[in-house]
């Protein structure tokens, strides 16, 4: 539903939200400033009382029920930030809550909103699943659904950040960075400062595979991603909310699209300009104002990057650490052919350098050659195409694998030998939903029908695992074996090309 006379800006300021809110701090980051050569400020929501922004719409949505509404519940279905925030709303207006998660939510999580005194129920294997059963338990309860971001109450909740930010940044401001899940957030911000100071660019940031609002702005209409990437999972959102692209199509800018790399790198900046650990959907408008300036080749502009939140699992630092240096092209992983023969690593070694080796990994491949996984640490202003072409002078094969997901996800953790005896073998990518049984329905699904000649999962603290497996299937039993997999369920992407295989697996 749309509100075209909603008075957004009457809204926000009249919003009920320093009830359980407080106005966060508006930081400069100082080390990211002087790289980026602008002056980069975070507005640090991270620093709520939950962690997170998100209370402060289901806060000022909530308060403004009647006693009668408030007597009867609220409900609303969330994995995260918001469902903390109608949690922490609920006992502070001494009304029932219920939080209705999908079956896969980290225990944290959960237990985080029973800590609030809210019931959770568990139902479903997604965010979709939840919120449909979620509607059904309001229409048989009673219960005031507490909709995330589509809800003008909701989006003036969060619409005061933009309010405090005018107020605590006088000076002249370039660009306003907000992170884009189902919109709530961007809508109501940009609402607010568009009608004040108009020359203030508003841009939202989604991650390359949950970027609904990009695709919609550009198709005038609301898309509908089949799937997204759930690493920024409080911004994975399939489709954004009615009002909040009728608010984005009147006053957001832009909307950019950076990577997972990107969005780590940004996590790794503000840790080290604050020493607080943001989740990557919080990370995400560091990472596009980085974008940005870099993209507009800009000096001395002024930009804010709303740090949107901090609830994050702590198995996840493993993954993140380890792609940061990648997303800020610190970091190059090449895959190297050398000649088998006496004295060729060490040739190998004295062409990288003085660069540090970050990892590396070798192993025989047979009498003519072999193949090498690097990774090399890379300074500012030196070339990765610079060190390929010294690389080919010597005769040595080199491919740049910095951007090749397969092999930074997995082939890293497999380089070791080659399988020739697994004939008419096929290599997928899959991300299985973290819940018991999940691994069991993926054999079942193919039974006894195909021979599993690889299988690699590596645990990064997400809500789903990424898994590498091959499987020995005919060329004329493509067709079935594909059927099976889209049967299944589980997102997946056929590898059996990728050169990363090629080289140190198949």
């Amino acid at each position: 539903m749309q509100y075209p006379d909603y008075d957004y800006l009457t809204a926000i300021l009249t919003a009920r939200v320093y009830e359980v809110a407080h106005e966060s701090p508006l930081e400069r980051a100082p080390n990211l400033s002087a790289r980026m050569g602008n002056h980069i400020w975070l507005k640090r929501e991270d620093l709520q009382p939950v962690f997170a922004f998100k209370l402060r719409g289901a806060y000022n949505k909530m308060a403004g029920l009647s006693a009668d509404a408030l007597a009867a519940g609220v409900i609303t279905a969330s994995a995260g930030n918001h469902a903390q925030g109608v949690a922490l709303a609920a006992q502070k207006l001494g009304c029932h809550a219920t939080i209705v998660m999908p079956t896969p939510t980290p225990q944290i999580k959960v237990q985080a909103v029973r800590a609030r005194g809210a019931e959770t129920i568990l139902h479903g294997d997604t965010y979709d699943d939840a919120y449909a059963y979620a509607l059904q338990l309001a229409v048989k309860t009673g219960a005031t659904y507490v909709h995330p971001y589509d809800d003008p109450a909701v989006i003036a909740g969060q619409g005061t950040i933009a309010m405090e930010i005018l107020r605590q940044h006088s000076a002249p401001i370039d660009a306003i960075f907000v992170p884009v899940g189902g919109g709530g957030l961007i809508a109501g911000m940009a609402a607010y400062v568009k009608r004040l100071k108009p020359g203030i660019k508003i841009i939202g940031v989604e991650p390359e595979d949950a970027d609904a609002m990009a695709q919609s702005l550009v198709a005038g209409q609301r898309v509908l991603l089949p799937q997204v990437g759930i690493f920024a999972d409080g911004v994975a959102v399939k489709q954004v909310g009615e009002e909040t692209f009728r608010l984005a199509q009147q006053y957001v800018d832009e909307v950019l699209r950076v990577n997972n790399d990107a969005i780590c790198a940004a996590i790794k900046d503000v840790f080290e300009d604050t020493r607080s650990i943001l989740e990557p959907s919080g990370a995400l408008s560091v990472a596009g104002a980085k974008l940005w300036c870099a993209r507009e080749q800009l000096s001395n502009a002024t930009v804010i990057a709303i740090a949107s939140g901090a609830n994050m699992n702590f198995d996840r630092l493993r993954h993140i650490a380890e792609r940061a240096e990648l997303g800020e092209r610190r970091e190059a992983i090449l895959a190297v052919t050398i000649p088998e023969r006496p004295g060729s690593f060490k040739t190998f070694c004295s062409l990288l350098g003085t660069r540090n080796i970050t990892e590396f990994n070798y192993r025989y491949a047979n009498q003519q050659a072999a193949h090498v996984f690097v990774g090399l640490q890379i300074t500012s202003g030196d070339s990765v195409g610079t060190l390929i072409s010294r690389l080919h002078q010597e005769k040595l094969t080199a491919i740049d694998l910095t951007d090749n997901e397969m092999a930074k996800l997995h082939v890293r953790h497999l380089v070791g030998g080659h399988a020739p005896q697994a004939k008419n073998e096929r290599i997928y990518r899959f991300e299985f939903p973290e819940r018991p049984g999940a691994l069991m329905q993926f054999l079942n699904t193919l039974g006894e029908r195909w021979n599993i000649s690889l299988f690699h999962y590596r645990n990064h603290g997400a809500d789903y695992g990424r898994v590498l497996t091959g499987i020995q299937v005919p060329p004329e039993q493509y067709t079935n074996l594909t059927a099976s997999l889209d049967a299944l369920g589980y997102p997946w992407q056929d590898e059996t090309d990728n050169i990363a295989y090629r080289l140190f697996l198949a």
